[in-house]
Formats: structure tokens, sequence, C-alpha cells
């Protein structure tokens, strides 16, 4: 993935000789198309004592459905869908994510009006294991293409609770980030405690449904470091979708320009944080996040 990110940033072939020859190449911008195409497929997930069916969104060799996966180890994110929402309301941020190198996969489970937030956390954990397990499956699309030491968790709302029940369940995980994710039961914040991976916790200040104060801040405060509060200054708890629906809230700010904020204050972090993008430290814990007004900044580093 480093390659290819060099490869866009320079211009291709010549640039990077000439940056090579002339100055460093540039800070890639997480806010901009990366620099794979998209794939998507539908799969049936049965790993870990778990059986449900899945989307997966990853980097690919051509836009579309069922291509093949681009060259290379891909870390891989499973992403958790909020309470009673269907996992395509995320797709513009998780092709976003798999645009810039990551394989994203979707439960489709625990999506009725009585969900298990222990069970949909041992779902997603039981998606990085059958992504694991397809890099060495012979004959599957991700055969070698999954970096197996490079694995991360996110979801919104229930299912960025239920990210963060999966990480203390799994010392594989290196990274979790999360948009607006609410308390679970088992408790999420309970949980947070005991995280030693970093987390980045992505709020609306205008949520009415799973507000900053009770949710995303009482985690933040039971988080030992690393970890992070970023708040979307007029974001709003379904603003997080691509599309609305009933019982949703609403804020100040447009669904577009938070889902803009969203992709670059998450893609930025997996980045840093799963992708070892040190180009990236500006934006993720300097000046450049400390002093963004769109998105209000806490940190322990």
């Amino acid at each position: 993935m480093a390659a290819a990110l060099l490869l866009l940033m320079c211009g291709g072939p010549a640039g990077a000789a000439e940056s090579a020859g002339r100055a460093a190449p540039a800070v890639p911008d997480p806010s901009l198309p990366g620099p794979y195409a998209v794939g998507q497929t539908d799969v049936q997930v049965s790993a870990a004592g778990r059986s449900y069916s899945a989307r997966v969104w990853y980097p690919a060799t051509a836009a579309g459905t069922d291509v093949p996966v681009a060259p290379g180890a891909h870390p891989a994110i499973a992403f958790g869908h909020g309470f009673f929402q269907d996992v395509g309301k995320y797709a513009t941020t998780l092709r976003h994510w798999s645009g810039w190198g990551f394989i994203t996969v979707a439960p489709k489970s625990q999506g009725g009006l009585f969900p298990s937030h222990t069970a949909f956390a041992d779902d997603l954990n039981a998606a990085l294991t059958w992504l694991t397990s397809q890099n060495s499956t012979p004959g599957s699309p991700f055969t070698g293409k999954v970096d197996t030491g490079r694995l991360g968790l996110s979801g919104h709302s229930m299912g960025g609770g239920a990210a963060l029940l999966a990480a203390s369940r799994n010392t594989a995980v290196r990274s979790v980030t999360t948009l607006a994710a609410a308390e679970t039961n088992p408790s999420a914040i309970t949980a947070s405690r005991s995280l030693a991976t970093a987390v980045q916790y992505v709020g609306g200040s205008d949520d009415g449904i799973a507000s900053v104060a009770e949710h995303q801040r009482k985690m933040y405060d039971a988080k030992s470091a690393p970890t992070q509060l970023r708040v979307i200054t007029g974001g709003f708890h379904c603003g997080f979708e691509d599309t609305g629906g009933l019982g949703c809230d609403t804020g100040n700010l447009s669904r577009p320009a938070q889902l803009a904020l969203t992709r670059k204050v998450t893609t930025a972090w997996l980045l840093y944080s799963l992708a070892d993008e040190t180009r990236l430290y500006d934006q993720v814990w300097g000046t450049a996040a400390q002093n963004d007004p769109a998105v209000v900044y806490t940190a322990k580093p």
C-alpha cells in the first residue's frame, strides 16, 4: 500500500524519480479519494463459531462487484452497523477507506429489533478471523491479500459500542475508530477502560440520540492513552450515515459536510495507526488536528 501511495502522490514513475532527486513526497490528503479502485462482494462469514452474511469493500484492480483484489497485502477492518440499520448506509465512508487500501467487512448480523450487543462484538471479531483465514485459503479472492498483522475495528452507534467490546476481547486488534458510539450491554464504557490499543472516538456536537456527553465522552474518559475524542461541530447521530430514516435526528451541519469531515478524520487515523503512515502525525495528533475549527480535538496521546 505504501508504494501505491507514493506513486500517486508523486505523479507516477516520472514524478517519483523527480521527487527522489528534489524533495520529499507530499503528505497524503485523506479527505480525497485514495489511489485504489474499490470492489465489493457479498460473502458468507463462517468463523469462530459464528455464521452470517456480510458485505466486503476492498482495494481492487478496477471498480465493480466481485472484481480482483488489488495486489499486495492490505490492512483489514470489521465495521459494525447501527441499530436496525443496513450496512449499505455506510457505503460512502467504507468505500473511501477501501480506496486508501483497507479491506472492510461489514457483518449484516444483529439487524433486528432485539440485537445482542455481546453477540455483535463476537461477530465483528469473527469477521477478522474469517479474513485472516481467507488470506491462506487456496482459491479465495483474498489469498495473500490480507495483512494479518494490521487488524482494526469500527462501527456506528450500537456498532461502535460493539466494536469496543470486540476490541476488549481481541488482542490482535491494533486500532479502533468509532462513529457516535453508543453505550451497550455489556458496557462499552467499561470495555474502553480495559483497552491498551489506540482508540479514536468520533461524535457530533448536535447528536440527539447518543450524545457526546453521555456516551463518547464517558468512553474517552475511561480509556487510557493513546486515545482521542473528535467532535464534529454541528454533527448529528444519523449524519454518519448516507441516508436518514425513521427516528433520525438532525444537526446544524449538512449530511454531505459531516460525511466529508468523517472521512477526513477517520481515514487519517486509520492510515496513521493501522498503516503506519507517519507523515499524517500532524493531522492526527499535531497542530493541524488541534486547531481544526470543524472538529474539536481532545486527546491523550
